[in-house]
Protein backbone atom coordinates (compact mmCIF):
# COMPACT_ATOMS: atom_id res chain seq x y z
CA UNK A 1 0.00 0.00 0.00
CA UNK A 2 1.36 3.40 -0.96
CA UNK A 3 0.64 6.27 1.43
CA UNK A 4 -1.67 6.61 4.41
CA UNK A 5 -5.06 4.90 4.68
CA UNK A 6 -8.24 6.99 4.79
CA UNK A 7 -10.19 5.89 7.85
CA UNK A 8 -14.00 5.52 7.91
CA UNK A 9 -14.42 8.30 10.45
CA UNK A 10 -13.58 11.99 10.59
CA UNK A 11 -12.29 14.41 13.20
CA UNK A 12 -14.73 16.36 15.36
CA UNK A 13 -14.56 19.24 12.89
CA UNK A 14 -15.23 16.96 9.90
CA UNK A 15 -11.69 16.62 8.53
CA UNK A 16 -10.64 13.18 7.24
CA UNK A 17 -8.48 10.90 9.40
CA UNK A 18 -5.57 8.96 7.95
CA UNK A 19 -3.47 6.11 9.31
CA UNK A 20 0.05 5.13 8.33
CA UNK A 21 -0.12 1.33 8.40
CA UNK A 22 0.83 -1.95 6.83
CA UNK A 23 -2.84 -2.95 7.05
CA UNK A 24 -2.36 -5.48 9.85
CA UNK A 25 -2.65 -3.49 13.08
CA UNK A 26 -5.49 -3.00 15.54
CA UNK A 27 -6.68 0.31 14.06
CA UNK A 28 -6.68 -1.15 10.53
CA UNK A 29 -8.74 -4.11 11.71
CA UNK A 30 -11.12 -1.77 13.54
CA UNK A 31 -11.45 0.39 10.41
CA UNK A 32 -12.19 -2.72 8.31
CA UNK A 33 -14.92 -3.72 10.76
CA UNK A 34 -16.46 -0.25 10.79
CA UNK A 35 -16.45 -0.13 6.98
CA UNK A 36 -18.28 -3.45 6.91
CA UNK A 37 -20.89 -2.20 9.39
CA UNK A 38 -21.33 1.05 7.41
CA UNK A 39 -21.87 -0.81 4.14
CA UNK A 40 -24.26 -3.30 5.77
CA UNK A 41 -26.27 -0.47 7.32
CA UNK A 42 -26.38 1.29 3.96
CA UNK A 43 -27.69 -1.89 2.33
CA UNK A 44 -30.40 -2.23 4.99
CA UNK A 45 -31.37 1.42 4.57
CA UNK A 46 -31.53 1.05 0.79
CA UNK A 47 -33.88 -1.93 1.15
CA UNK A 48 -36.06 0.11 3.51
CA UNK A 49 -36.11 3.06 1.09
CA UNK A 50 -37.03 0.84 -1.85
CA UNK A 51 -39.97 -0.51 0.15
CA UNK A 52 -41.06 2.95 1.27
CA UNK A 53 -40.93 4.28 -2.30
CA UNK A 54 -42.38 1.24 -4.06
CA UNK A 55 -45.61 1.61 -6.02
CA UNK A 56 -48.53 1.00 -3.69
CA UNK A 57 -46.51 1.65 -0.52
CA UNK A 58 -48.20 3.65 2.23
CA UNK A 59 -47.41 7.34 1.84
CA UNK A 60 -45.13 8.76 4.51
CA UNK A 61 -45.19 12.18 6.12
CA UNK A 62 -42.83 14.93 5.01
CA UNK A 63 -40.85 14.45 8.21
CA UNK A 64 -40.44 10.72 7.50
CA UNK A 65 -39.30 11.35 3.93
CA UNK A 66 -36.85 13.97 5.18
CA UNK A 67 -35.53 11.50 7.76
CA UNK A 68 -35.08 8.91 5.00
CA UNK A 69 -33.31 11.42 2.75
CA UNK A 70 -30.93 12.39 5.58
CA UNK A 71 -30.10 8.76 6.40
CA UNK A 72 -29.58 7.93 2.70
CA UNK A 73 -27.25 10.92 2.41
CA UNK A 74 -25.24 9.70 5.41
CA UNK A 75 -25.08 6.16 3.99
CA UNK A 76 -23.95 7.45 0.59
CA UNK A 77 -21.24 9.56 2.25
CA UNK A 78 -20.03 6.51 4.17
CA UNK A 79 -20.03 4.33 1.03
CA UNK A 80 -18.10 6.94 -0.96
CA UNK A 81 -15.50 7.24 1.82
CA UNK A 82 -15.10 3.43 1.89
CA UNK A 83 -14.75 3.37 -1.91
CA UNK A 84 -12.15 6.14 -1.82
CA UNK A 85 -10.20 4.45 0.96
CA UNK A 86 -10.21 1.08 -0.76
CA UNK A 87 -9.46 2.60 -4.14
CA UNK A 88 -6.41 4.37 -2.76
CA UNK A 89 -5.12 1.00 -1.50
CA UNK A 90 -5.32 -0.76 -4.88
CA UNK A 91 -1.77 -1.13 -6.18
CA UNK A 92 -0.89 0.35 -9.55
CA UNK A 93 -0.63 -2.38 -12.24
CA UNK A 94 3.11 -1.70 -12.72
CA UNK A 95 3.74 -1.86 -8.96
CA UNK A 96 1.76 -5.09 -8.62
CA UNK A 97 3.63 -6.70 -11.54
CA UNK A 98 6.98 -5.66 -10.06
CA UNK A 99 6.06 -7.17 -6.68
CA UNK A 100 4.96 -10.41 -8.36
CA UNK A 101 8.26 -10.48 -10.30
CA UNK A 102 10.21 -10.04 -7.07
CA UNK A 103 8.40 -13.00 -5.53
CA UNK A 104 8.99 -15.17 -8.61
CA UNK A 105 12.73 -14.38 -8.54
CA UNK A 106 13.12 -15.06 -4.81
CA UNK A 107 14.94 -18.20 -3.77
CA UNK A 108 13.29 -20.78 -1.51
CA UNK A 109 15.56 -20.14 1.49
CA UNK A 110 16.77 -16.59 1.69
CA UNK A 111 14.49 -14.66 -0.66
CA UNK A 112 17.22 -13.51 -3.02
CA UNK A 113 17.67 -16.53 -5.26
CA UNK A 114 20.96 -17.59 -3.69
CA UNK A 115 19.46 -20.63 -1.80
Amino acid sequence: MAGPRLLPWATEDGRPCYLSTDGKGYISTLADSIETVQLDMGQDLLEYARGALAPGAKAQSTVEYRWLACRLTEALSDALRVAQSRGERIPEPQQEAAEEGELANAGPLDGNGEG
